[in-house]
């Protein structure tokens, strides 16, 4: 995916990309300080370490990794997408940096990653979230996302699966 502009009254001065390893410091400081806010513990040995190699971890598996930044290069926001079994990708760490949000860029995070899923192949989304999360949770319900049954298979912190379907 290339250097993309992001297409929304308000968000001209936003760009999505790719992100790389050199970008793993800034991404772990933005995901780590957004559960911070909302109690939850950030977990780089387990929960979190994919975001230690993210080229490893996401478009060498089959995924990708992208960085939401402003017109000064600073990341804001991260969505990933990370390959789970066939035809099953689960959207993670999809996360705002506060001063950024309510203005319609969660939503287009995760239409971002909606339509990147289907044009990888996958038939299916699922997400693990923690229910403190309430406006991403709600985000998340008006965009098609159900609850499932089951706790979160990769975090202590997620007591929530959602899924959806892409077809």
């Amino acid at each position: 995916m290339s250097f993309e502009p992001l297409k929304h009254t308000g968000a001209a001065d936003f760009r999505l990309r790719p992100a790389t390893n050199a970008d793993g410091a800034a991404v772990r400081e933005l995901v780590y300080s957004v559960l911070a806010e909302f109690g939850l513990a950030a977990d780089p040995a387990a929960t979190d370490a994919d975001l230690a190699d993210i080229e490893a971890n996401y478009p060498a598996r089959g995924g990708q990794f992208d960085v939401l930044v402003d017109a000064r290069g600073g990341i804001v926001g991260t969505v990933g997408l990370l390959p789970v079994e066939a035809g099953t990708v689960e959207l993670r760490k999809m996360y705002l940096r506060p001063e950024f949000r309510n203005r319609g860029l969660g939503r287009l995070l995760l239409a971002h990653a909606v339509s990147a899923a289907r044009e990888l192949g996958f038939r299916r989304m699922t997400l693990e979230t923690a229910t403190v999360l309430q406006a991403a949770v709600r985000l998340y319900e008006r965009h098609g996302f159900q609850r499932t049954a089951g706790a979160g298979a990769h975090s202590c912190r997620c007591d929530l699966v959602m899924a959806r379907n892409l077809t």
